[in-house]
């Protein structure tokens, strides 16, 4: 089915083309949220008296959306689970606990602006996409933890995949080891003389 785009849409294009996309596609999403019309003679010509004003909004819209990309661009928002030791989520993080966080700061936006493919399932520091308006899209990243102060040690950018206690321990096994055995030794003559039998 032809459509003409009323707004940009990505990877699709511009305002005003004239595409060619799926009929399920142009039914259920396109002409369904009014982001396009059906490429007909009497449409076409309904497009250009609308054009100017549509532009207009649009120019309005990304101003507004420039304000709030501004306000969230490159910020890093944490989200507290809970977790196995290996870093596991018991759940997962979706865009419903993304969108949370951030209303809690006051910044609202619509759950398809949000840009993530699959939830979160592991502890740490995740990029994620927000298209604030067609033409303007953010980054910001959301640091998943245990608890705050682990969520800290990850924004410093420690490693978090084991634990302190079980590194301490590894390092004490070692020392140990380091004083039982004399790395300098040589086995004796009757050492020698047994492993010969």
């Amino acid at each position: 089915m032809e459509v003409i785009l009323l707004e940009r849409v990505a990877k699709l294009g511009q305002m005003g083309e004239v595409v060619r996309v799926k009929d399920g596609f142009a039914r259920n999403f396109l002409l369904k949220r009014g982001k396009a019309l059906r490429a007909t003679a009497m449409n076409r010509s309904k497009f250009e008296g609308m054009k100017a004003d549509l532009e207009a909004r649009n120019l309005v819209a990304k101003e507004e959306a420039t304000v709030v990309a501004a306000k969230i661009d490159g910020r890093n928002v944490i989200v507290l689970r809970q977790a196995s030791e290996t870093g596991q989520l018991f759940g997962s993080v979706t865009v419903r606990d993304i969108i949370a966080t951030f209303e809690s700061d006051g910044v609202t936006f619509a759950r398809s602006q949000v840009l993530l493919d699959a939830p979160i399932k592991t502890i740490g520091k995740h990029k994620i996409s927000i298209a604030v308006h067609p033409e303007v899209e953010v980054s910001v990243s959301v640091t998943v933890a245990r608890s705050a102060a682990e969520a800290e040690r990850i924004n410093r950018g420690e490693d978090i995949s084991s634990r302190q206690e079980d590194q301490d321990a590894a390092a004490e096994a070692l020392a140990a080891a380091g004083e039982f055995f004399d790395p300098d030794a040589r086995p004796s003559d009757e050492d020698e003389a047994s492993d010969e039998k």
